[in-house]
């Protein structure tokens, strides 16, 4: 029996035929390097063409001096691009994978330039957007026709690479969507006003390249089937663009998306964490598909094959764009395609190295498959010379991961977790009102490790005894951290608990709270959230500049929207000082002057954890090979204790 028929059928883009409707949609990498295709950039697409994708889109590539970023994008607008690229699409093609390139110009939404200055933004009029908050300069009649030629231009070259298609990026809040937008383009002359001069912009783009790259060559554009912020293009709107693109024609396929990048509400849907339903941009690209006669994408939390099938079945859309599923495992279309969608390591929507690196420039990754963008020097997996007997203490995903990997290079793994259940501390972030879905970066790993010929001990605590009785040629310790427990000055009548209890429910909280989050990670925004829901009054008084400073922006700013809806009150730069009874006081870490907050009932305390490392203490001295991984270094983040575990892995 076929698996998943519909998605494992080709089909036409244009003249392009693909073998199945599988793409690796585009997407920020930083893996490029002065502004052009790196070997790094090559291994990272070609993974996913031997992962099974019928077609991958190339990250957005600027077209013009006006918005070139060579150490965040891929620039066009010279020959010297054509060299890299063609590389990347031969690695790409003997996979039976085609490759598209995907034309953009942010406008308005100008970024630092590489030299740390701010750049001069241009834009159709003078209106700045919410998030870059730059008032633009208006482009002459002399740029946009330069512009757009430097767009035809650019098709050009991405054909002269070997690329099969091309797709113009005419969403989110960028500048082909500014001089759609009758909010962001208030000219007067041919290029604004009336529908039809408001869309020239694209439509000349689009005539352009084809005059370029001639009839064979497919051409789309990726659009936002609705903004979603009330200050772009609305569903009705992106209508009437999409069928008056089909009618021309000037397409051969729509990509259809749904957020912009111009309000902090529309930046959170661009990257959309757990807190977005799966599927969510599906009614727009079912509308767009029911008028117009070209074939549509789409994308946008497409997390399982199931799902993308069942777009494909009931005609929702023609093909599916998925991203972080592909990051997170490269093979998710082959597993998939030959019955083995169980082994699909899924995305849980985290943002934090894949987006959170992007943004800030450093290459893209995955907490829970740290090879992507490392393929380089990960990709391929060496067998041991040596055999060795490893001993790994702690299966939270630092020693699930570092047994996994030393598992599948050919060594004789044991690994003892002193709990009932492997996943350590994304046991406890799962328990957060919805972020259920973190949990599976515990059951992802769980099921490889279950997959090598590792031996799983449970309910078993390593002691130094036992370590040596085991006689390991090499101990990894992972194991973990504990809650900290600073000093401070607090009266003995103040209600006092501690985050990690409320998180395990093993504290009560009454009906006043008061949180003090000394980290500014999840678990302040957590157990604030948590309280909130169960009818408390929350103030979350965080030791930095905003709620959650520590984490993915997009993941963070979603949160904060919840707690605005539940009414908690974030009082930012509060340092816990002290209590009297119902009391509390903190130091305004910039003033240094009181803040007092009255009427608390129960004082949360989240001061973060320390390192548990009593067992590599004792065994100081001993002549067994050691690794420490994960949190017994130092507490941070799941995304470095994946990272360490694989590190482990390969070099014992």
């Amino acid at each position: 029996m076929k698996h998943f028929p519909h998605l494992f059928s080709s089909a036409r883009l244009g003249k392009v035929e693909l073998k199945n409707r599988i793409i690796f949609g585009p997407h920020g990498t930083t893996l490029g390097h002065d502004g052009k295709v790196t070997d790094e950039l090559v291994a990272y697409h070609e993974a996913r063409a031997r992962g099974g994708a019928g077609l991958t889109i190339l990250e957005s590539a600027t077209v013009h001096k006006t918005y070139a970023y060579p150490k965040q994008f891929i620039y066009l607008g010279s020959d010297d691009c054509i060299a890299g690229i063609s590389k990347l699409v031969k690695a790409c093609h003997q996979h039976n994978c085609k490759v598209f390139g995907q034309l953009f110009h942010a406008g308005r939404a100008v970024r630092i330039s590489t030299d740390g200055s701010q750049s001069v933004a241009w834009a159709p009029s003078e209106i700045p957007d919410e998030r870059y908050r730059i008032v633009p300069r208006v482009m002459s009649n002399a740029m946009i026709y330069e512009i757009i030629e430097a767009y035809a231009e650019a098709a050009l070259r991405l054909q002269k690479a070997g690329c099969d298609g091309v797709e113009v990026l005419a969403g989110m809040g960028y500048l082909v969507s500014q001089f759609m937008n009758p909010l962001s383009n208030k000219r007067d002359d041919e290029f604004g006003g009336s529908f039809e001069n408001r869309l020239r912009f694209l439509a000349e783009i689009l005539c352009r390249i084809r005059a370029k790259v001639g009839a064979e060559f497919v051409i789309g554009v990726r659009v936002s089937g609705d903004e979603l912020d009330g200050l772009g293009l609305d569903a009705a709107a992106m209508l009437r663009i999409c069928k008056a693109l089909d009618e021309k024609p000037l397409v051969d396929y729509f990509n259809v998306i749904a957020s912009s990048s111009a309000t902090p509400f529309g930046w959170i849907r661009v990257f959309p964490p757990m807190e977005v339903e799966p599927l969510y941009a599906a009614p727009f690209a079912k509308e767009i598909k029911k008028n117009v006669g070209k074939p549509v994408i789409l994308g946008g939390r497409i997390n399982q094959p199931h799902e993308a099938e069942s777009i494909i079945a009931e005609e929702v859309a023609d093909f599916c764009a998925m991203v972080r599923p592909f990051i997170a495992d490269p093979e998710f279309a082959i597993k998939a395609e030959t019955g083995h969608s169980e082994d699909i390591r899924a995305c849980v929507a985290c943002n934090q190295a894949c987006v959170g690196h992007r943004l800030a420039h450093f290459p893209i990754s995955c907490i829970q498959h740290p090879e992507s963008g490392r393929e380089t020097i990960y990709g391929e997996l060496i067998q041991a010379e040596y055999t060795k007997k490893v001993m790994v203490v702690g299966a939270g995903p630092a020693g699930m991961k570092a047994a996994i990997v030393a598992a599948n290079r050919g060594h004789i793994v044991e690994i003892f977790e002193k709990s009932a259940q492997l996943g350590g501390s994304v046991l406890l972030a799962q328990q957060l009102p919805g972020r259920e879905e973190f949990g599976g970066v515990a059951s992802n790993l769980a099921h490889e490790l279950q997959n090598t010929t590792a031996t799983v001990h449970l309910n078993q605590e390593v002691t130094v005894q036992s370590i040596n009785e085991f006689a390991a040629d090499v101990v990894i310790f992972a194991s973990g951290s504990v809650p900290r427990k600073a000093e401070l000055d607090l009266d003995e009548k103040t209600d006092i608990v501690y985050a990690h209890d409320v998180l395990k429910y093993n504290a009560k909280t009454a009906n006043s709270v008061v949180i003090a989050d000394w980290r500014c990670d999840w678990i302040g925004l957590g157990v604030a959230e948590k309280l909130a829901l169960e009818g408390c009054r929350v103030r979350l008084a965080v030791n930095g500049l905003v709620a959650g400073e520590q984490i993915q922006s997009i993941v963070r700013d979603a949160w904060i929207a919840k707690l605005n809806q539940l009414g908690v009150d974030i009082i930012p730069f509060a340092r816990l000082f002290g209590s009297v009874e119902k009391t509390v006081f903190f130091q305004h870490t910039t003033s240094n002057e009181a803040i007092v907050l009255e009427g608390v009932d129960t004082l949360v305390v989240a001061h973060g954890y320390t390192s548990n490392t009593h067992l590599q203490d004792a065994m100081d001295g001993d002549k067994v090979e050691t690794i420490s991984i994960g949190d017994c270094i130092q507490p941070r983040s799941v995304e470095e204790a994946v990272l360490e575990g694989l590190k482990a892995g390969v070099s014992v």
